[in-house]
């Protein structure tokens, strides 16, 4: 992962529990998943790429160029890197959001590295969990 530049402070605080994390990853999937209905042409497999700026959203911060372009360049860098170690690591739609979500995080300085991993390995590990939550999400 790289990281670029220190964006503005956000007002909202991430979550502060790998479980709360979950529980955000699983709203953020479902506000990009509006998209869908906005533009029929976006398909799920496509929605890792607005992540970023669903991050920058839930984060309270200003929609701006420098905000977007901190936390798009990391994670896209990042999953392109990623996918092209080990292809299926990201093939789920909902797994390869969650990624760039928490990557989104990193580039904006609002997680290190590290926690990027560990909630990854805890997304990977309740992937089951996170998909009812979607699912749950969805039918409402």
């Amino acid at each position: 992962m790289t990281r670029k530049r220190k964006a503005t402070k956000p007002t909202t605080s991430p979550p502060s529990t790998p479980e709360a994390w979950l529980q955000e990853i699983a709203r953020a999937y479902l506000d990009a998943a509006d998209a869908m209905i906005v533009d029929p042409g976006i398909k799920s497999a496509d929605l890792f790429g607005l992540a970023p700026h669903v991050c920058v959203k839930f984060r309270g911060l200003k929609s701006s160029k420098k905000s977007l372009k901190a936390a798009t360049e990391t994670a896209l860098t990042s999953y392109v890197a990623t996918t092209g170690q080990d292809p299926e690591a990201l093939s789920k739609p909902h797994l390869a959001f969650a990624f760039c979500y928490l990557t989104s995080h990193f580039g904006l300085d609002l997680l290190t590295e590290d926690q990027v991993g560990e909630l990854m390995d805890f997304t990977v590990e309740h992937e089951g969990q996170l998909v009812r939550m979607i699912r749950a999400g969805a039918a409402r």
